[in-house]
């Protein structure tokens, strides 16, 4: 938290922040401006709202201190940047950025929310360093729409891509190298992407879909017909990195691409070993690298699940109740920051103090337990009747309202 006082003018804003990431790292069951306020030992969640939505503070300068914090800490030569969307799933219609959209989180289309993360993964570990929301073609069609949602009037639409090429540059243009990115379907069908990669001289290992078009020397195929007449032979049975249940193992086979640019590209095709279900990427490197190393970058991408996993599920990542982007960039870059904090934790300890036999390594929802058990300050009965009275209050006005809208809209 020192890293980042200096973001705050004022002293009420900088307790709070302080406050809120205490509660972020809490073991609430929901972790939203009321329960932390309550949990914080405050009267009312005025405060927090307060820190979120009016008070002054740049929440992308704050973003800036955690990327330097996280690679500080986590630094790796060997790194991966892992990109991918994560959605929250919302009712209604005004929260920042909400339409119908297909999310991950729920499998299917729903009214949601959906933002794009940049993930540091090395062999210490992996945090968010950099966060982007989307923001729908519908909403950039209605003005009136984006100014009550805090957007600026000169928010242009741009796709998941877009962003990713965005926070990617940011994370070079700050001075950082990394050798090597990685991404799912959405963002490996771009060529824009690609080709900006390219430029920077950051090798890629992108997922396409089967369909994706390929130029070799015998002429362009699809994906999934090259995949077709790969020989035998060809195919070899490599680690794409280590789960919970051991080394996940797939058969993996090359093919060289005839691109015209400079480089090394690639179709890196991959096969499970059990049902046979194929999947394709698309590899670039300044000078040709050997398969261990594309199948290392793939399996790196798995990297950004566990993330999204710890930081919704210890940090409360995705249990923000805001509607307006401002709002929404300061809990996410605070909930990033609560997370770092936790996987930084993590990778010092281990490799300070590795556990003793018998014992498993920390894991960050054991980091969790044991940090929250030293900071939960006391709760006292006055302060429990307080906020007993204050949620009960508030929700006799929200009741009151939503019979008076009714009653209007009948009417």
């Amino acid at each position: 938290m020192g890293r980042i006082a200096g973001r705050f003018a004022r002293v009420e804003p900088r307790r709070r922040a302080w406050d809120l990431v205490l509660g972020l790292l809490s073991d609430l069951p929901r972790k939203n401006c009321w329960s932390i306020a309550e949990w914080a030992g405050e009267a009312r969640p005025d405060g927090m709202q307060h820190l979120l939505g009016r008070a002054k503070w740049d929440a992308d300068a704050v973003r800036d201190d955690v990327r330097e914090y996280a690679l500080e800490h986590l630094h790796d030569e060997d790194a991966v940047l892992v990109v991918d969307e994560t959605g929250d799933v919302k009712k209604g219609t005004h929260t920042v950025g909400v339409q119908r959209q297909y999310t991950g989180t729920a499998g299917r289309i729903e009214n949601a929310q959906v933002a794009v993360y940049l993930v540091y993964a090395g062999r210490r570990g992996h945090a968010a360093v950099d966060r982007e929301l989307y923001v729908p073609r519908s909403w950039i069609c209605d003005p009136d729409r984006c100014r009550a949602a805090g957007l600026n009037e000169q928010t242009a639409f741009a796709t998941k891509p877009e962003l990713a090429t965005r926070m990617i540059g940011r994370f070079l243009n700050a001075g950082h190298r990394v050798s090597w990115v990685a991404a799912d379907e959405v963002y490996g069908g771009n060529p824009k992407l690609r080709s900006a990669l390219e430029e920077h001289g950051v090798g890629y290992v992108l997922a396409v879909a089967c369909s994706a078009e390929v130029t070799t020397g015998a002429g362009k195929f699809r994906a999934d017909a090259l995949a077709a007449r790969v020989p035998k032979r060809a195919w070899q049975k490599l680690s794409a990195g280590a789960g919970a249940k051991g080394h996940r193992f797939y058969d993996w086979a090359v093919i060289d691409l005839a691109e015209p640019r400079p480089g090394c590209h690639r179709l890196l095709i991959r096969r499970n070993r059990t049902i046979g279900e194929l999947a394709y990427y698309r590899c670039w490197s300044p000078v040709p690298v050997p398969l261990t190393m594309l199948v290392r970058v793939a399996g790196s991408r798995w990297r950004v699940e566990e993330t999204f996993q710890a930081g919704k599920g210890l940090a409360g990542l995705d249990e923000h109740q805001v509607r307006r982007f401002t709002s929404w960039s300061r809990r996410v870059t605070l909930a990033m920051l609560a997370h770092a904090f936790l996987a930084v934790v993590r990778a010092d300890e281990h490799a300070c103090h590795p556990a003793p036999d018998g014992l498993a390594p920390l894991t960050c929802n054991e980091i969790q337990r044991l940090f929250t058990a030293f900071v939960r300050p006391l709760r006292d009965m006055a302060h429990r009747l307080r906020w007993s009275a204050w949620r009960r209050r508030h929700q006799a006005r929200a009741q009151a309202s939503h019979y008076h809208r009714q009653a209007t809209n009948q009417t």
